[in-house]
């Protein structure tokens, strides 16, 4: 049982913090596209910049031994930023397609935050 906790907790984390890390440096070079993208939802450009910065130290906090605390506001950031993505997708009746994303790593964020090891925890 704690084996297979153990493996479920670092492919959710794994798959989880790639999640992070790609759309966080995506948004941190600001392409093209996640400008677009934002304007379309309603949030000035730079925000791009603050949320990728703040995903990439996210991703960060969780990976890194001890500091149980850190991982836990690392844990509540990713919740908090993910579903109000899902919702600001929601708020303009954004295309059923563009909540794939969102609702794959908010689900990969409870499962990681569920299924860590002792050690990990506040």
């Amino acid at each position: 049982m704690k084996k297979r906790n153990k493996i479920i907790y670092w492919i959710a984390t794994i798959w989880l913090s790639l999640g992070m890390i790609s759309t966080g440096v995506v948004q941190l070079i600001q392409m093209d596209e996640e400008v677009q993208k934002m304007n379309e939802l309603g949030y000035p450009a730079y925000f791009l910049t603050i949320i990728g910065v703040w995903k990439i130290l996210g991703v960060i906090a969780i990976l890194v031994p001890r500091f149980p605390l850190v991982k836990e506001w690392a844990y509540a950031g990713f919740f908090f930023l993910i579903s109000g993505a899902i919702f600001t997708h929601i708020a303009v009746a954004d295309e059923i397609i563009n909540y794939f994303g969102p609702l794959l790593l908010l689900v990969l964020t409870i499962i990681s935050w569920f299924f860590r090891p002792a050690d990990r925890k506040f």
